[in-house]
């Protein structure tokens, strides 16, 4: 049977980085799990449900927690960090003008069906997302922002084709050379799939249906080389159970079993985690480290590599907001240090710009706005926006590694507002029924959200926000400067020295805090997990990309 999801349009990522070319084993064949064990279950709690099980469609955090333990991609990412290693292809090559790299694959991968892995099915995978319905070009959002269209639109494509040119060789072929390929393979939603069971299964089959889409069989039964293989979803118990792969090529999973429990209460999931029903989570809050801690669970604090920041609609009805006076006049009156010592964890900052100061591109010589309520009242004042409305909005429903209480930020950033003078109209909706809809759609002024960077690269943060000039939250369409924005983001992205396209980069974060505006960075934090008593090798992600092939769990614990 089918499976609709409701559409939930997130930002997603224009997705680049610095790209690698080297030789080396896949880091789950040289670091690997626990040598599977006869034994073993590790229970996760999540934070939500997976909108389905193909990833290619998939927009949440929630589905690619589950499909990263299934699938693998040609490019991985080192455990632990943001780097990016082989993972299915052992190298990579270009051509002199960086328009056709040559991939050599594993020899030694079969897919979980007993489908052989090698150059056919690469480009099997590469054309089958390529050629999408319309539907499908709606659903596969990552797809559409790293290659820019789909088949029906392949002149303004930066995909041009695979050829197997080698039983373990493929080649791809791009409209031009980009910071971004190959590192954009490493994303969850380019994994490889088996080609025998996305045509059995109809993969490419969904359709519109109402505000969302019905997914076709395959998407509850997904297919590919990882150390998990998918074995049921027990819907109406919010459970999914993966069991590990024992042909993997690899070596095997640390445990047997890998279940993953949807509870939305983080409260909740804490006290599963005491009475031993699960044996960690995701997202605790950060009052509840040092208590977690003392009962002899541990807290794994994964690195800042995220952005929280209050967004406006630039293209909204909203006018005053187009006076950037107005909106600098919102940067002062936000306390920013006391939101930062009081709602975020140990170790959260204030931001100066829209990526954490690891990413390539960071500009250090920007400031933090200074927290001035006279100063914003004068720009207020100046601008003719005293007593200016501003319908602006938080979701419920959810926590985010930049964003642990949604609500209580809100109520911290809304009181500042309206201590200079702003009439705050308050908006609200949850995080999957319509909230993300509602973003997307610019019916708030304003709205808190924020970004976890899916590897190394200023492209991915910046890129994501503003370089698609036709969608992006931010309204920068309706701005003089918008089109140059996005121009200049491509340009940079294009740059083939490592120091220039930084300092590319460097220069485009200044004009975006000093002459822009778009929205407010507020701050970046470093989320964590939490694990019980007994469990082993969990390696925090900062990109909240764990792998737990590496878990084992000591049932005597």
């Amino acid at each position: 049977m089918s499976r609709r999801r409701s559409v939930a349009a997130l930002a997603a990522a224009v997705l680049t980085g610095a790209t690698l070319a080297g030789c080396a084993e896949s880091q789950r064949d040289d670091e690997g799990g626990g040598g599977g064990g006869d034994d073993g279950t590790f229970v996760f709690g999540a934070a939500g449900a997976p909108e389905m099980f193909d990833p290619f469609y998939a927009t949440d955090g929630e589905t690619f927690r589950v499909t990263r333990q299934i699938f693998e991609g040609l490019v991985g990412i080192e455990p632990g960090t943001a780097e990016i290693v082989p993972e299915l292809a052992t190298e990579w090559t270009p051509n002199d003008d960086g328009t056709e790299w040559t991939f050599t694959l594993r020899d030694d991968v079969k897919f979980q069906d007993g489908t052989d892995f090698n150059a056919d099915a690469v480009c099997a995978n590469f054309e089958r997302m390529f050629d999408q319905n319309e539907a499908g070009q709606t659903a596969g959002e990552y797809w559409g922002y790293v290659m820019g269209s789909f088949k029906n639109d392949a002149e303004n494509s930066l995909y041009q084709g695979c050829e197997a040119t080698g039983d373990y060789e493929a080649t791809i072929s791009i409209s031009g050379p980009t910071s971004g390929f190959p590192t954009m393979l490493s994303l969850a939603s380019l994994s490889m799939q088996s080609p025998t069971a996305m045509e059995e299964g109809d993969a490419n089959g969904i359709a519109a249906e109402g505000e969302g889409f019905s997914f076709p069989d395959y998407a509850d039964n997904p297919v590919g080389t990882g150390p998990f293989t998918f074995g049921d979803y027990d819907e109406a118990n919010g459970t999914i159970t993966l069991e590990r792969n024992d042909d993997y090529y690899g070596e095997k999973a640390g445990v047997s079993e890998l279940v993953f429990r949807v509870i939305p209460d983080e409260s909740t999931r804490r006290q599963e985690l005491e009475a031993g029903s699960i044996n960690g989570y995701d997202l605790p809050n950060p009052v509840d480290w040092q208590g977690l801690e003392d009962d002899g669970n541990s807290v794994e604090i994964r690195d800042a590599f995220n952005i929280l920041y209050l967004g406006f609609n630039l293209d909204g009805a909203n006018s005053q907001l187009k006076d950037p006076q107005v909106r600098q006049a919102l940067y002062h009156a936000l306390n920013r240090d006391q939101l930062v010592q009081t709602q975020l964890p140990e170790g959260a900052t204030v931001a100066t710009q829209f990526m954490p100061d690891t990413v390539s591109g960071y500009n250090t010589s920007l400031e933090p706005y200074a927290y001035d309520p006279d100063e914003a009242k004068r720009l207020l004042a100046e601008a003719g926006a005293e007593g200016m409305e501003l319908t602006f909005a938080y979701p419920t429903e959810v926590s985010r590694p930049y964003m642990p209480d949604p609500e209580k930020i809100y109520e911290a950033l809304r009181t500042d507002l309206e201590a200079v003078g702003i009439k705050v109209n308050v908006k609200t909706a949850s995080w999957n029924g319509g909230y993300l809809d509602n973003v997307t759609a610019g019916r708030y002024d304003a709205y808190i959200l924020g970004w976890t960077g899916d590897y190394d690269s200023p492209y991915n943060f910046i890129g994501t926000f503003f370089g698609n000039l036709k969608e992006n939250d931010f309204g920068t369409k309706g701005m003089p400067w918008g089109k140059q924005l996005a121009d200049d983001l491509k340009s940079a992205d294009a740059v083939v020295d490592e120091d220039e396209r930084a300092a590319a980069f460097e220069e485009i974060n200044q004009q975006i805090m000093e002459n822009y505006l778009p929205g407010l960075p507020i701050s970046h934090s470093p989320p964590a997990l939490v694990v019980g008593p007994g469990v082993d090798g969990v390696v925090p992600s900062p990109l909240t990309a764990e792998e737990f092939d590496s878990v084992t769990v000591d049932s005597g614990q």
